[in-house]
């Protein structure tokens, strides 16, 4: 179905970037302090169903790429590679934002799992995120639909373990963005910088 090495390669980097917390990480740890870790992992929920839509979007998208692009797809992912390294490069230079000061929803559970779909949702970066990360394990000795099918089920049980972790462990995740915003942004951009630039390698040998 997919080259083992690969696979494990997109685990671990799949991993380290969904670590990364952003808007998603902000909102679940803000309604797990102010309401309990249930009403956190129920934000996980609204967020997981949000991404399941994306993942879909994506995957079919890519799909197609792959079977009208044909060489045209290694273009793609240089251009993915590059488009790694800049968010990086952005992420690094960008001023610190106090993810900790996000208000939580109230407690409604219709309202909390309608506002954390559409804030999961409505990033317009994510679509292109995937865009960019995916291919870079796509290989083709093996057929594309597979693979992709494979990454996004992996990438959606990682992203709800790794959320819902963020949601058990709300009040001491609260205070670690808080006080480490920078090193967040430094560490965040390093890592996106360095998977732009190892797909790059990779893709050069």
């Amino acid at each position: 179905m997919m080259d083992l090495t690969l696979y494990l390669a997109f685990v671990g980097a799949a991993t380290i970037l969904i670590i990364i917390p952003g808007p998603n990480v902000s909102l679940i740890i803000a309604n797990s302090v102010a309401h309990g870790p249930r009403y956190g992992l129920l934000t996980v929920a609204g967020t997981g169903s949000a991404l399941v839509v994306q993942l879909v979007l994506a995957s079919l998208g890519l799909s197609g790429l792959m079977h009208t692009m044909g060489v045209w797809f290694e273009i793609l992912r240089w251009i993915g590679a590059a488009y790694l390294v800049w968010l990086g490069l952005k992420m690094w230079l960008a001023p610190p934002d106090d993810l900790s000061r996000t208000k939580p929803e109230k407690k409604s559970t219709r309202k909390m799992l309608t506002r954390a779909f559409f804030v999961s949702l409505t990033n317009p970066k994510t679509l292109l995120f995937y865009g960019a990360f995916f291919p870079q394990f796509i290989s083709e000795s093996y057929e594309v639909w597979p693979q992709i099918v494979l990454m996004s089920v992996t990438f959606l049980i990682i992203a709800l373990v790794l959320d819902s972790s963020w949601a058990l462990t709300a009040g001491s995740a609260r205070r670690l963005l808080s006080t480490h915003a920078k090193w967040r942004n430094r560490i965040s951009g390093s890592l996106l910088m360095g998977a732009g630039i190892g797909m790059a390698l990779a893709r050069s040998k």
